[in-house]
């Protein structure tokens, strides 16, 4: 097949050019695509993809709050110009989104079907994106994560590791909850997708869940660190944008295709054994 990635440097892109590289793939990222030129699609367009997997996004959510109208012009206006460009050549559409489209208020594992309503600019722009893919390309498929982390780039593994490593103790979030997710494990599953009929949305984390407090707990056990983690409230770490309290995705509509993901803690796991020598010290998993 032909494939394009956006965001082929990212986290979840860099994960995607290993699992596909047996496909002919384009990949796009910055400097030399910006999702928010008017002409981004063009080389897309000039690829002639059998599918667009747009991986590509403005992710900093606080910085998304600061600056609300970069990340609706990259997240939505961006992903409208991807869409349409997918559109023109006929090819499938898998458009990364977020947990961050709903508001947290839940008390059960968000469905696909339940109603949007982001907390913050960066959930928005996402939650603008998905309506712009879906009305612009009509075989779209929005997968929606959440608490992403990979062997590439900065991430919240990859802070606890160096925190543990710094600090005689740390203080983190115990009152938000949600699926961690391992970027290789949702390439993996994307890849799956790609040649699958199904279109709309789709919930794909590892299975389970828990709070940024268990999460971090969990990964300085593994690393092997003696280093206590406290656990604090939301008020206790005040940040520019809001956070869901609850926001965990279902998987029902991924086991029913006959699909699953491994658990948290497995991915955790494995993603501890990749990183290079020294990276999780002081043991390795």
């Amino acid at each position: 097949m032909r494939i394009v990635i956006t965001g082929a440097r990212g986290q979840l892109g860099a994960d995607l050019q290993q699992v596909l590289q047996g496909h002919q793939l384009t990949l796009l990222d910055l400097p030399t695509f910006d999702l928010t030129h008017e002409d981004c699609g063009r080389p897309i367009v000039d690829a002639v993809p059998d599918a667009v997997i747009h991986a590509g996004a403005h992710t900093d959510v606080d910085g998304a709050e600061r600056n609300p109208g970069l990340a609706m012009a990259i997240n939505a206006g961006g992903t409208e110009r991807v869409a349409r460009a997918a559109a023109q050549v006929g090819a499938r559409l898998i458009y990364i989104s977020t947990d961050y489209v709903f508001d947290g208020r839940g008390t059960r594992p968000y469905v696909e079907t339940d109603q949007t309503n982001p907390v913050s600019a960066y959930g928005a722009s996402k939650c603008a994106g998905e309506e712009r893919a879906l009305a612009c390309c009509e075989n779209t498929l929005v997968v929606r994560t959440a608490w992403l982390y990979g062997l590439q780039g900065k991430n919240f593994v990859k802070t606890i590791l160096q925190l543990a490593a710094e600090r005689p103790s740390l203080r983190v979030v115990a009152d938000q909850e949600g699926c961690p997710t391992f970027a290789e494990d949702l390439a993996r599953m994307i890849d799956r997708l790609v040649t699958h009929p199904i279109r709309g949305f789709l919930h794909v984390t590892n299975e389970g869940h828990c709070t940024w407090h268990e999460f971090a707990a969990e990964i300085v056990k593994l690393a092997g660190y003696r280093v206590p983690v406290q656990p604090i409230t939301t008020e206790d770490m005040p940040r520019p944008a809001k956070r869901p309290a609850y926001s965990v995705l279902s998987s029902d509509r991924l086991h029913h295709l006959g699909f699953s993901m491994p658990s948290w803690q497995n991915g955790l796991q494995r993603f501890l054994r990749a990183l290079p020598a020294g990276s999780s010290a002081p043991s390795r998993v």
